[in-house]
């Protein structure tokens, strides 16, 4: 990579420089207003790999290409200026070196020639102890320089993979951090091998449920955002677990008493297996509803979709958290939020001592690796998924192999339909 300054009283004469010395494939890596005019630093051949691998650490704080061409501009002018101060100390030892001699030579008287001969050997000696220092240090300047593109030359190809590794796991619906962390992981070979490592890593990391809630029985509770799919995803459940156990030894409850006709869904299920559903409010507590409710084998329970900041939030998690009955509380994800809400919605709710999540709404995501990505990072196990309308068809036992061919089939899908309309 060649590295050029340019000074000119404006900025169109110092871009006609850089265009007449340096051509049309130069890259500006930073420009700057100084005393008399501006300053542009360009570069010839400049690679951003290249570039981190020169910066070490500090690449680190480069948020975007531009900031990471003005940090390695900055390290360039660092650089360059000391090679300068080394140049100006070696050009006065020189001046002092000639005058010096200049000086002995007019001085000296003529029969005293061993004299005339000792004086400069003097000078000569000092003046070598400088140079030698002054090559020395020019000369570690430029190890320092050649052992960073040489490090980079050995790397680059390498972090190539891994640059593109990552953004391919960005494509997947993985965060930044995720697919950074899993692609420093392939330490050399081809991309293809650290793809299906890092799909391997990913299904490893996705926790999933040990027991299946039919056979298993006991209390379930679903709690998320209103929209999220848990009065569906209830619904679902309970017509599985009718269609195998029957409808005796199942209950339905719902603690959103805060909206009108809010469990008015949950009745038409309830009506339509046969099957008994209870509302939680101001005559009938939670543990009081759960005590009657002793003898069925499962009972799954629907919760108002609130926020933080609406009224019964806190009150309806305390309830669940402080119950005497062994509520496992779950929460419902739908695949389509952003990872920042999903997120968000975990912190909600993560006060309810959450034993695991549901995916719904798998069917209308883009991308699984934003669900895959939430798992795997909150550490939640899924139990269940959910992947359209149909009841209780829809609904499918969580594996994480299983979930993640989903998650790349659905890239391949999106990127043979980018094909398509690019073509078209």
């Amino acid at each position: 990579m060649k590295v050029k300054r340019f000074f000119a009283k404006s900025m169109a004469e110092a871009l006609k420089q850089v265009s007449h010395e340096m051509g049309p494939d130069a890259v500006i890596l930073s420009n700057r207003r100084v005393e008399g005019g501006v300053e542009i630093v360009t570069a010839l051949d400049y690679d951003e790999n290249m570039a981190r691998q020169r910066l070490g650490e500090k690449a680190a704080e480069a948020t975007n290409g531009s900031r990471l061409a003005e940090m390695q501009a900055e390290q360039h002018l660092r650089l360059e200026d000391e090679l300068n101060r080394s140049r100006s100390r070696i050009r006065e030892v020189r001046e002092q070196r000639a005058n010096g001699l200049s000086h002995c030579q007019s001085t000296a008287p003529a029969t005293e020639v061993s004299d005339v001969q000792v004086a400069p050997a003097s000078a000569s000696a000092g003046y070598a102890d400088e140079l030698a220092s002054m090559r020395a240090e020019i000369s570690s300047l430029r190890d320092l320089v050649s052992a960073g593109s040489a490090s980079a030359s050995r790397d680059v190809g390498n972090n190539a993979v891994q640059q593109r590794l990552a953004e391919r796991l960005q494509e997947f619906g993985l965060s930044a951090e995720l697919a950074g962390s899993l692609s420093r992981q392939h330490r050399s070979g081809r991309l293809e091998d650290g793809w299906k490592r890092s799909l391997k890593m990913l299904a490893t990391g996705v926790r999933t449920a040990r027991e299946d809630w039919l056979d298993a029985g006991g209390v379930y509770a679903l709690v998320g955002p209103t929209g999220s799919g848990k009065t569906t995803t209830i619904g679902k459940l309970a017509a599985r677990y009718v269609l195998e156990h029957g409808p005796d030894s199942l209950a339905l409850v719902t603690t959103d008493r805060y909206r009108v006709a809010a469990h008015e869904q949950l009745f038409v299920f309830g009506r339509i297996l046969n099957v008994p559903v209870r509302v939680v409010d101001e005559s009938h507590s939670l543990d009081d509803i759960l005590d009657e409710l002793s003898d069925r084998h499962l009972v799954l329970i629907d919760t108002a979709g609130l926020t933080s900041a609406d009224r019964g939030y806190q009150e309806q998690l305390a309830e669940l958290a402080r119950s005497h009955h062994a509520i496992r509380t779950h929460l419902v994800v739908s695949a389509t939020s952003q990872p920042r809400i999903m997120k968000s919605v975990w912190h909600c709710y993560k006060m309810a001592n959450l034993a695991g999540c549901i995916m719904t709404k798998i069917d209308e995501a883009l991308t699984l690796g934003e669900a895959l990505g939430f798992v795997m990072e909150t550490s939640l196990p899924v139990s269940w998924y959910t992947d359209g309308q149909k009841i209780p068809e829809d609904l499918h036992r969580a594996e994480a192999i299983p979930l993640v061919r989903q998650g790349v089939d659905r890239l391949k899908g999106l990127q043979n339909a980018q094909a398509v309309a690019e073509g078209a």
